[in-house]
């Protein structure tokens, strides 16, 4: 990584195209711009994630990192390329005055006539569409579920500002639960009466599961609370019997169906960097995550009020 003190775009897109000629690789073979906003405590994490998955998705990655928003603006930063992972990384620390046009330093280094991805893997702004990095994106990615507290009330906050391009990876955390029960159900085609998820007490995609399942098979579906590790068990109830998929552990799941045997079936917990490489691999916007924050927003009570029933 090479070390710019008080720097600006231009310089900093120059290091780009001298750290390559180094490497003996002139030519960019990126797809992307994967743009992190992240809080100093975030940001190595996010930057570890964002490396791994670009073994998949070879991105330009800029991270910016806001520090103290008085005095005079200065921008430093750390450009660094190769090291194993596909593509070029830039860590961008903003300060003063230049903390309230980040997007003046972000535009200029963004590559061209390719997608840009925002990611915020902390706190998000409000409504990522109209933040001034945001706009940047075709695609914007929050995680209510990263948020230190108020996760509830972070998830519906996304739902009721939702534009074409975002989503959440408590969204993404779900794939395997709604493949396992599409794939249940497939083999179940009887009508499901009402549905329950189990998980712990604030889970932002407990709350986005029971939302989807609720828009799509037009039921009731209650919210049950557990000790976890996140969502524990969901049940389908059917005419002919009860479909149920557990999981206490994380990481091993049991599918129950009417006259079947049990099953294990692997529903691993993913990690950050495997939720990333997901989301990254779909650029357009996402219908299904659209309509279910749509029925989510509308059918939650205000975050943090709590009915027998729990949030559904």
């Amino acid at each position: 990584m090479i070390e710019l003190i008080d720097t600006n775009a231009s310089a900093i897109a120059a290091e780009f195209v001298r750290s390559r000629r180094r490497s003996g690789s002139p030519a960019m073979g990126m797809i992307m711009t994967l743009v992190i906003v992240a809080d100093k405590a975030d940001a190595d994490e996010a930057l570890a994630a964002a490396r791994s998955a670009s073994r998949e998705h070879p991105a330009r990655i800029l991270v910016v990192v806001f520090g103290d928003r008085r005095g005079a603006g200065q921008v430093d930063a750390q450009v660094g390329i190769g090291s194993g992972v596909s593509g070029e990384r830039a860590v961008l620390r903003l300060s003063g005055e230049v903390t309230r046009h980040a997007e003046s330093v972000v535009l200029p280094l963004l590559l061209p006539d390719s997608p840009v991805v925002v990611w915020w893997p902390g706190r998000a702004p409000a409504d990522p569409s109209s933040d001034p990095l945001g706009r940047l994106g075709t695609r914007r990615i929050t995680d209510a579920a990263s948020v230190p507290s108020s996760k509830a009330q972070a998830m519906l906050t996304q739902c009721s500002s939702y534009a074409p391009g975002n989503t959440d990876l408590a969204w993404t955390r779900i794939t395997g639960w709604r493949a396992l029960l599409a794939s249940a159900l497939d083999q179940n085609p009887g009508k499901v009466l009402s549905a329950s998820v189990t998980a712990e007490r604030v889970s932002p995609s407990a709350d986005l599961l029971s939302a989807w399942l609720g828009d799509r098979l037009k039921c009731e579906v209650s919210r049950q609370n557990s000790a976890g590790p996140g969502i524990t068990a969901v049940v389908l109830r059917t005419k002919l019997g009860d479909i149920s998929v557990t999981r206490t552990d994380g990481r091993l799941a049991t599918l129950s169906s009417p006259n079947a045997p049990d099953r294990p079936v692997a529903l691993k917990r993913r990690d950050l960097d495997e939720l990333l490489s997901e989301e990254l691999r779909r650029l357009d916007p996402d219908d299904v995550y659209a309509a279910t924050v749509e029925a989510d927003g509308q059918d939650r009570q205000p975050c943090g009020a709590e009915t027998e029933e729990g949030l559904t």
